[in-house]
């Protein structure tokens, strides 16, 4: 038997649906209902107001750059005053801020920097709960590969259902109730995280400054081989892969099989997310990286269907095998993440995660539009198929990544021998 089909033996996990996990898990679910509804709302409101799709994408540009110039700050800050405490309060301020945003879009017609400024702010204070989701979870859940795994099913649910519940709330009431429902979202997050009852963690030195606490995680994130040498790949990737997918693919299906077949697309690719999610809870490989990036490899039959120009059962098909192969890829590296390192740099070391891999989707986003013109949307594809395949034999290559093991949950901060 192989190590990529051998399981662990283990004793029968904790209970995972405890007090603090149901909370959590509401509190997540109901966020990432908000934050697939948003986007819909800001593009009907945004191009309803006259602003144009440049004014989409300022508002959306103003919200992902000062996350990234901030992330690495809320990492820091979430280990020095516990994530508890940063996420309620990103919370409450993403509450305020979409509430300021409905009674704008309510009572006249909101200037385009007003929208800017509410979604930088935003951006803030995302980078400031973004963080803390790595730390708190191990503090909820004694199985943290099923809490992982039952996270991502709540992602790619909501993937589904916002939005769809968006667009049904627009044509009955409008932007305003949207972005109001959307604050409401941050603020049930917010009430069911201030619920948890979570045991104290090591945090950083307070007295230290705030740039040697980053440069302590720093030099944490780069004494793991297996992290950075995964984080490069999805830099890799992230330009050649994630970013441009999601322009490439709307015009080829949109130009085939128009809006009905773009739709059935994107649900597929969130059903094959459930899926994903749900093997993440059933399977427990020995070495999860090993068997998170072989099974990835599949996904390269997304790309492959849409440059083929094959019938939209088969692109809804590849789609599907997409989304579930990149959830359950979403599991064993959360898991292992979350199992490696120790609690009292999680949190910084979690936002040179989001730092690294935020750095390159936008960049292929740019240039997805300028490649598929110079060599042709098919071509674009089939090369990012073929990068996708080479960067993950290449990450497999590495021998931390390939033989990184598992490990059971750990919840307090004293450092282990680990893989570097």
């Amino acid at each position: 038997m192989t190590t990529a089909t051998c399981d662990i033996r283990l004793p029968a996990p904790p209970r995972l649906w405890n007090r603090d996990f149901r909370l959590y898990f509401t509190a997540r679910l109901v966020s990432l209902l908000g934050d697939s509804m948003l986007p819909v709302a800001l593009l009907f409101g945004v191009v309803s107001l006259g602003y144009g799709t440049t004014g989409v994408g300022l508002v959306l540009a103003a919200q992902v750059l000062p996350f990234a110039a901030f992330v690495l700050f809320g990492g820091v800050l979430a280990d020095r005053f516990t994530p508890q405490r940063m996420m309620v309060g990103a919370d409450a301020a993403r509450f305020v801020l979409q509430a300021i945003a409905a009674t704008a879009f309510a009572t006249g017609h909101p200037a385009l920097w007003l929208l800017m400024m509410l979604s930088g702010l935003s951006g803030v204070a995302t980078a400031a709960f973004q963080p803390g989701l790595a730390s708190v979870i191990t503090q909820v859940s004694g199985d943290l590969q099923r809490a992982n795994a039952v996270t991502r099913v709540a992602e790619a649910m909501a993937t589904l259902g916002g939005p769809a519940v968006a667009g049904l709330l627009i044509a009955v009431s409008g932007v305003p109730v949207v972005l109001a429902a959307d604050s409401a979202t941050f603020a049930v997050s917010g009430v069911c995280l201030l619920m948890l009852r979570l045991a104290p963690v090591a945090r950083a030195a307070t007295q230290e400054s705030t740039w040697r606490n980053l440069v302590q995680g720093w030099h944490e994130f780069r004494s793991r081989t297996w992290m950075w040498s995964v984080i490069l790949a999805w830099i890799v990737l992230g330009i050649a892969v994630w970013g441009p997918i999601r322009p490439l693919a709307t015009i080829l299906v949109t130009d085939r099989h128009g809006a009905s077949g773009l739709g059935l697309m994107w649900t597929a690719f969130g059903a094959g997310g459930v899926v994903g999610g749900l093997a993440g809870v059933r399977f427990r490989p020995r070495h999860p990286l090993r068997v998170g990036a072989s099974v990835l490899l599949a996904w390269s039959v997304w790309p492959l269907t849409l440059a083929a120009g094959l019938p939209l059962a088969q692109v809804c098909g590849g789609a599907a095998v997409g989304g579930a192969t990149i959830a359950f890829w979403g599991v064993m590296w959360s898991t292992s993440v979350q199992t490696q390192i120790p609690a009292a740099v999680l949190n910084r070391i979690s936002a040179y995660e989001l730092a690294g891999s935020l750095i390159a989707f936008p960049i292929g986003q740019s240039l997805a539009g300028p490649v598929s013109d110079a060599v042709g949307t098919g071509p674009a594809l089939y090369t990012s198929a073929a990068v996708l395949v080479t960067v993950l034999i290449a990450m497999l290559c590495v021998p931390a990544v390939r033989h990184l093991g598992a490990r059971p949950a750990r919840n307090d901060s004293v450092e282990e021998p680990v893989a570097r």
